[in-house]
């Protein structure tokens, strides 16, 4: 970085790490990404430690909207960025894509604090949360850089030491001034701090130095990339109803609990996720060939059934020791929530299948047909919220985002056997 400084260039400065270190790639990319995975449990754990529950509860209720903030940031962009082989937009047009949707998030979150109309101690709190899981959005575009060059170790690298610096900022602060507002500014000053000393650097010192940017490619981003944006936008808002709609109706700390009750189910998500994600470019080819669709079916029913039994060892897992451990990390009384804990776990096995068969539709290139199912699914999960945690409070709140889940993947399977038999169709029209 000093030669960068001295020469006036950090894109001119010769790479010091290999390329094409496959294992490398898969170890740190596991663990960066199960570190980011973990970050918002752990600073719930934190904050209901150092500060309470309702405090905990405002914090829980900032990391929701900030993640949907870094969702409309990540436009949906890194799948196609790190895809672009032949580079038709260039890595500064990508650059200027996501510093664009990172700042007009940013200012979305702002306007949305005022018409919240928090007070200063919120609005704070929410500021630095929104800073800090944008700069997660921002670095997304380098660490596809990194990926790109086939280099995504140090992608896995730089998203665990952003992780880590973010926790230990936040927790350092809150500890010494159990404040959670100069908590979540720390947690901001860090996260940036990592973006221009190691994530940005690494981006540019590692990868071959990009032509210029266009206009046209970057309007060709934002053309390209909203239908994978606004899937993913309007899912990740369907799974925040239920909070939205809490927010305006019970006390904050029933945010927390909320949270603390999903993060079991997100560990279903996320081991789903290992398990298939690296999967994908095999089952793309396996469905290439029209002699393998049926090797292709029984590959969707076998993750299927992984899926129900992490499910059932999950329930169990909760049943035995997963509410004690839970009220002994949050000191919280948990068992008053074993119920909804049990309900959550499932709705935790429906979203992992929902993640997969979205996946599975995308491989048969019919994505933009699931829209309009999560048109529908998003009303019901506004009407289903607003009766149910009006009337029953929290456990209203789980009901609904279970009921929710299941209709969409009940409407994601009709819709898949329906792609299957037009595609069959296609092939034989006889059949």
């Amino acid at each position: 970085m000093l030669q960068a400084v001295y020469k006036g260039s950090l894109s001119e400065q010769e790479a010091q790490y290999e390329s094409h270190s496959t294992g490398r790639d898969y170890v740190w990319n596991t663990i960066g990404t199960s570190i980011w995975g973990v970050v918002f449990p752990i600073l719930t754990v934190v904050s209901t430690q150092l500060a309470g529950t309702e405090e905990a509860g405002m914090f829980s209720m900032a990391f929701v909207t900030g993640t949907l903030l870094m969702i409309a940031a990540n436009y949906g962009v890194r799948n196609y960025q790190v895809s672009d082989i032949d580079e038709t937009h260039s890595f500064s047009s990508y650059q200027i894509n996501r510093w664009l949707t990172g700042i007009t998030a940013f200012v979305v979150g702002l306007l949305y604090c005022t018409v919240r109309d928090y007070d200063a101690h919120m609005f704070t709190i929410c500021a630095g949360v929104y800073v800090y899981k944008l700069v997660d959005g921002i670095a997304d575009v380098y660490e596809g850089r990194l990926q790109q060059a086939d280099k995504l170790y140090l992608a896995g690298i730089s998203q665990a030491l952003r992780s880590v610096a973010a926790v230990a900022a936040f927790s350092l602060l809150l500890f010494v001034t159990r404040d959670l507002a100069v908590a979540s500014v720390a947690m901001a000053v860090a996260s940036v701090a990592s973006l221009v000393l190691l994530t940005l650097p690494l981006a540019l010192f590692e990868t071959e130095k990009s032509r210029s940017w266009k206009i046209d490619e970057v309007i060709d981003l934002f053309r390209h990339c909203f239908p994978l944006f606004a899937a993913l936008f309007l899912f990740n808002l369907i799974e925040s109803v239920p909070k939205f709609v809490m927010e305006g109706a019970l006390p904050y700390d029933n945010q927390l609990y909320f949270n603390a009750l999903y993060f079991p189910a997100q560990g279903i998500l996320l081991t789903i996720g290992f398990v298939y994600k690296p999967q994908l470019l095999r089952l793309a080819s396996i469905w290439s060939n029209p002699r393998k669709r049926r090797r292709f079916d029984l590959i969707i029913v076998a993750v299927m059934a992984v899926i129900l039994g992490l499910t059932i060892v999950m329930t169990l897992f909760m049943k035995w020791l997963g509410i004690p451990l839970m009220s002994f990390m949050y000191g919280v009384d948990f068992s008053q929530f074993k119920a909804l804990a049990h309900l959550m776990v499932l709705a935790g096995g429906v979203t992992a299948a929902i993640d997969f068969l979205y996946a599975i539709i995308t491989v048969l290139r019919r994505q933009g047909a699931v829209m309009k199912l999560y048109a529908l699914s998003f009303g019901a999960s506004v009407v289903l919220s607003l009766v149910l945690v009006n009337l029953l409070g929290l456990a209203g709140a789980v009901a609904s985002y279970l009921g929710t889940m299941s209709l969409l993947l009940v409407l994601l399977v009709v819709e898949y056997a329906r792609v299957r038999r037009e595609i069959t169709r296609e092939r034989n029209p006889f059949a």
